[in-house]
């Protein structure tokens, strides 16, 4: 749906092609093979193939810079999702973050190692003797590229491995990790709005510097910049708060032992209630026993209601649907989000039920909090 198709797993790691990675394969084939076909008149129609050849080889230049950030990341128990190749080289999808900025910065680092290490050892297989013609052409090509590619990733802006690299030197100094994010993702903006201005201008015929491909990378840079930002600022401003917070105020709570009328008298009659369809079901000792929903009542009789009670038709909630109170409300959220479930039933970590939370829940707490942060000021 995305436009990613999958095509095995590289070391257990699922593989990803996005359709603008051919778009970008057929011109940088053309162009490679207009360049050898122009430096060695006599490979003829076998240029085009050579150049298809050096354009593979470019990009599994990009997807071993991905298993450098891979590889870091797993070592420090991260898992990763997937590497993708697109339009704009590469990017490995990981689980998490890292839980230091030590850690975050070998993890933006190693892609760069990798392909720094690539220029060496192409460039001196190059410079060496040992391939020449085409074969040396072709490596001295990817040895440049893979320069450009560590020279490049290293700008100290995200979402590029320069901008990680300070993210974590921020973090180090100043122990706030939202903080680096958010001066890592300052810079990355400042660079995609210069990157956008030169390519306009290029594009005009007002500049030399910058193309077309500028003005597109600038576009990227800034999109995925101001992502960061504004994520940062949302783990920023729920940094501290625990899922207890965010439980909404009138849970749709029942007793087990109440009858079906009373439980209709409430659910239905009870304004606050009444917009519930699913109800958790607590014990006399407020411990969580399950869920009903509210089409229980149509299922049962109304003449009935007075002789069932609501222990009779509870649900079983999984473990996927409960959480602590004490629980951070950053991993609650990315919970939900993992689970695709919009709420979650709040316990403490003795069973008793707190009430329910809700993802609507979460934003009306910040909305409070922005505005008792400015009555105050």
């Amino acid at each position: 749906m995305n436009g990613n198709f999958r095509v095995g797993n590289l070391f257990g790691i699922p593989f990803f092609l996005n359709i603008s990675w051919f778009i970008v394969l057929a011109l940088v084939t053309l162009n490679f093979g207009t360049g050898l076909a122009s430096q060695f008149p006599y490979l003829g129609n076998s240029a085009l193939i050579l150049g298809l050849v050096a354009g593979l080889l470019m990009f599994a230049s990009v997807l071993l810079h991905e298993l450098g950030h891979s590889f870091a990341a797993i070592q420090r128990g991260i898992n990763v999702n997937s590497i993708t190749l697109f339009l704009f080289g590469g990017l490995a999808s990981l689980d998490d973050e890292a839980k230091s900025p030590s850690g975050a910065f070998w993890i933006a680092v190693a892609g760069p190692l990798v392909s720094l290490a690539l220029f060496i050892g192409l460039f001196l297989v190059a410079a060496s003797g040992i391939v020449t013609g085409p074969a040396a052409a072709i490596a001295g090509l990817l040895a440049y590229i893979n320069l450009i590619l560590a020279t490049f990733n290293m700008i100290p802006g995200l979402p590029l491995d320069g901008g990680n690299v300070l993210r974590a030197i921020v973090w180090k100094v100043t122990g706030n990790r939202f903080k680096g994010t958010l001066w890592a993702s300052r810079v990355g903006q400042f660079i995609g709005w210069t990157a956008i201005i030169f390519g306009i201008l290029a594009v005009l015929g007002l500049s030399n510097i910058g193309s077309f491909w500028t003005l597109l990378i600038g576009w990227f840079l800034l999109q995925n910049a101001g992502r960061s930002a504004q994520s940062a600022t949302l783990q920023e401003a729920l940094s501290g708060l625990t899922a207890a917070d965010a439980v909404v105020k009138e849970s749709p709570v029942v007793d087990a032992n109440v009858t079906l009328r009373e439980f209709a008298d409430m659910a239905i009659l009870t304004k606050e209630k009444s917009q519930w369809q699913r109800f958790l079901v607590k014990d006399e000792d407020d411990n969580l026993l399950g869920s009903i929903r509210l089409n229980v009542l149509q299922a049962v009789p109304s003449t009935e209601w007075s002789n069932e009670i609501v222990r009779n038709f509870i649900s079983p909630i999984s473990e996927e649907n409960k959480v602590e109170s004490d629980q951070s409300l950053l991993n609650v959220i990315g919970h939900l989000e993992k689970q695709g479930i919009q709420a979650i039933a709040v316990i403490r970590d003795n069973g008793k039920l707190v009430g329910l939370l809700e993802k609507s829940n979460i934003i009306n707490l910040l909305q409070k909090r922005d505005k008792a942060q400015m009555q105050s000021a």
